[in-house]
């Protein structure tokens, strides 16, 4: 067992993928708690029957991951106040056996670091293409880093000196938290390690744009929260957004309604920019294009995003959570 370090599981409804990770816990860490958001399927029966702590969520109350995460960590410090380190984990991952031990050493020996992040990887990545652009886009370069994903280790202190999470944010809660860590003097750490299997559980097209769709809400809210200089924080991502997603197609049909429909060639600037991405990629052809074709197909849902936010924002609408599984 690791000491000193605590975990925040939250998870809804992720029936046999949650055992994987409870399971993958036991052991290895002081205190484990399982936050639950209104599961039908036994998921709260099953964590306490593992000898989880568990913690129903009111969900009276609005809901949010960053919220559940918050009120997880509270209930850890209150069962374990020696708690050093937390991992934050979501319910559809399973815990590499080495991973806490690593990411531990590797903060006490690194003061200014905060958060601690490893390779996370599809578990199936070959049961659909929406899987495998998942396992894709968790490959990300290793060292200093600028934000962490759901799964991450953090200094107690730290989480605690920036108030946590932003518990009304409905997506992109994790690297918000970095942004506010970086600005307080803390790095965020990638490591090569590996750290979690992660079930996205992706086999429709639907299930891909709705993801996409709240990538966009998260870039478009991020950039209004911290979009100004020196940050900058996702305001390419949302200005790439509205270029590709909606700029560029509008403008090119308006051209061809008032000089004729030749200039609808002009669209063909959408596989041109497909095939660029496709010859930068380092991996397998196939993996490249596959990657390529999404990363400009998935602009126009994360148009759609920016659009659901700055209607939220303007119209004083209550933001939904946007969830694809």
């Amino acid at each position: 067992m690791v000491k000193g370090i605590g975990v925040v599981v939250i998870g809804r409804n992720e029936g046999l993928r949650l055992e994987r990770c409870l399971a993958s816990l036991a052991g290895r860490a002081d205190k484990v708690v399982y936050v639950d958001s209104g599961s039908t399927d036994g998921s709260p029966a099953r964590a306490a029957a593992l000898g989880v702590e568990v913690l129903a969520l009111d969900m009276t109350l609005p809901f949010t991951a960053a919220r559940a995460r918050n009120e997880g960590f509270a209930c850890l410090q209150k069962h374990l106040p020696s708690v050093r380190h937390v991992q934050f984990v979501d319910g559809d991952c399973e815990v590499n056996a080495d991973w806490l031990a690593k990411a531990q050493v590797f903060l006490d020996a690194h003061p200014q670091v905060a958060v601690v992040c490893g390779r996370r990887r599809e578990r199936f990545p070959q049961h659909s293409v929406y899987n495998l652009l998942c396992d894709l886009e968790w490959d990300t370069p290793l060292g200093e880093a600028k934000a962490c994903g759901g799964d991450a280790l953090m200094r107690v202190d730290a989480f605690v000196a920036v108030a946590g999470y932003r518990p009304e944010l409905i997506a992109g809660e994790e690297p918000e938290l970095c942004v506010r860590l970086r600005a307080a003097g803390w790095k965020v750490w990638r490591l090569g390690a590996e750290m979690t299997l992660h079930d996205a559980a992706m086999t429709r097209f639907g299930q891909w744009w709705r993801r996409s769709l709240r990538a966009g809400y998260a870039y478009a809210e991020g950039a209004s929260l911290h979009g100004a200089p020196p940050e900058r924080h996702w305001l390419r991502e949302s200005r790439r957004a509205w270029l590709w997603g909606l700029g560029i197609p509008l403008s090119i049909v308006l051209v061809s309604m008032l000089l004729g429909p030749w200039w609808l060639l002009l669209l063909l600037i959408y596989p041109l920019q497909a095939a660029r991405l496709a010859r930068r990629g380092g991996r397998s052809a196939r993996e490249n294009w596959l990657q390529a074709v999404f990363l400009v197909l998935g602009k126009f849902p994360e148009m759609f995003g920016q659009v659901k936010f700055w209607l939220n924002k303007f119209a004083a609408g209550k933001p939904v959570l946007i969830e694809y599984k």
